[in-house]
């Protein structure tokens, strides 16, 4: 073991308006790269009720942050709907891709959306791609233990891109540019990404360039399908008709985020908070507690920070009325350290068991490329500590300036290659 503002309108009657250091609290990019993010969640889960977020005059949203509300709030898409949108650039404003889109399509029709897809990424289907998975990672940390500086993190946000790439067949020379795409849509003001017309014309662009590039690519393969991901969205029937080529696109744009957004900061989690304390020697020691160190990995890192959910109807979370049209931001992050759900949750236990994190999400929208996810990062990490030790820093780590990212952009350290 290694060691909001004011509620609108009367909703908060009775009590006493939470501060931040800043304004916007958890709607802050700044808050999770430069701020005490998790101090923020403790106070926050210590409140029995839920609180409300105002980002401007007309726009906020209802924190979700204990874990049984979250699980609650995730489960039931009936009451709380994924079609008005998921994140927060989307907040109000009907979100374009809501029933076009997996993500923000409720079930039934999700289900459908999936159901091919999921097919594809079974536990045997992935096991097919472990040695071409090896392949790339052994291929990113080739650098690593030459004497020099290694960004880690910056090897960590292509792996997924080159894993994903593979399985939706994309040529390798597009991989580096589809990397800074994919992390400008989700981290606009971030200085590495920001356009200089500001946070919405970069999200706004890199959606462009993305959705017109698979545009060209979906028509490519819709000629000489195959047996990658994008000709299985390109064959998947919804309704009883295939999936329109704007429906292709956004969930093209969706199966390569989602890779983007979850596998490279477990790892960077690890590697910045936990370089030198004994922690990677103690997993290189014993690397059969691979599969559960990833779980615990994946729950104290929470790569995606939360999503959003609107209210269907009037409902009553944690002593709070939440009304019908409301926004509902869960945070993972917070939700995976909550201390009812699980003991000691800011101690990295290799053996942690159970451990039922909501790192993948829960219910109906359960992240449908979690068995790609797991595959890699388990490669990764026997790869990582069965063939280098002696990590040290040698420079600063930088983490995003991402409200919906969780994890770093920069994290410079050597190691020395094993034997």
């Amino acid at each position: 073991m290694m060691t909001d503002t004011e509620s609108l309108s009367g909703r908060l009657a009775g009590t006493c308006p939470v501060t931040h250091t800043s304004a916007l609290g958890v709607a802050d990019p700044v808050l999770f790269s430069d701020g005490d993010y998790r101090a923020t969640w403790e106070h926050l889960r210590g409140l029995d009720r839920l609180t409300w977020q105002q980002v401007d005059a007309r726009r906020g949203f209802w924190s979700v942050v204990k874990y049984a509300d979250a699980d609650l709030v995730l489960r039931d898409h009936e009451t709380f709907t994924s079609e008005r949108g998921t994140m927060l650039d989307t907040l109000g404003t009907q979100d374009p891709a809501g029933g076009r889109q997996i993500p923000v399509t409720d079930p039934p029709r999700h289900t459908g959306m999936r159901a091919r897809l999921q097919k594809a990424l079974t536990p045997k289907s992935v096991e097919a791609e472990h040695d071409a998975i090896r392949g790339l990672v052994r291929e990113l940390f080739a650098p690593l233990g030459d004497g020099g500086s290694f960004d880690f993190a910056q090897a960590m946000l292509m792996l997924p891109v080159a894993v994903a790439g593979v399985a939706m067949n994309l040529p390798r020379e597009d991989w580096p540019r589809l990397r800074h795409l994919l992390n400008a849509s989700v981290s606009a003001h971030d200085p590495d990404y920001l356009a200089a017309d500001g946070p919405v014309a970069t999200v706004d662009g890199a959606h462009r360039e993305l959705f017109a590039y698979f545009q060209d690519i979906s028509r490519e393969r819709a000629r000489k399908p195959g047996e990658d991901l994008i000709s299985v969205l390109l064959s998947t029937e919804v309704d009883g008709r295939p999936m329109a080529p704007g429906e292709v696109m956004s969930n093209c744009y969706s199966v390569l985020l989602g890779a983007s957004v979850t596998t490279p900061h477990s790892p960077n989690y690890v590697m910045s908070e936990h370089i030198g304390d004994g922690l990677l020697d103690e997993w290189a020691d014993d690397v059969t507690v691979t599969p559960s160190a990833v779980e615990e990995a994946l729950r104290l890192a929470s790569p995606v920070s939360y999503f959003m959910r609107h209210a269907t109807r009037d409902v009553k979370v944690r002593n709070t009325l939440i009304k019908a049209g409301d926004p509902v931001v869960i945070w993972f992050g917070s939700a995976n350290r909550d201390e009812e759900a699980f003991p000691n949750p800011s101690e990295f236990q290799l053996r942690r068991k159970p451990n039922r994190h909501l790192a993948f999400g829960m219910g109906p929208h359960y992240c449908v490329g979690h068995t790609l996810a797991r595959a890699t990062l388990k490669i990764l990490f026997h790869e990582l500590l069965t063939r280098y030790n002696g990590f040290e820093p040698v420079g600063t780590p930088v983490r995003m300036r991402s409200t919906f990212v969780s994890g770093y952009k920069h994290l410079p350290i050597t190691a020395r290659r094993v034997g």
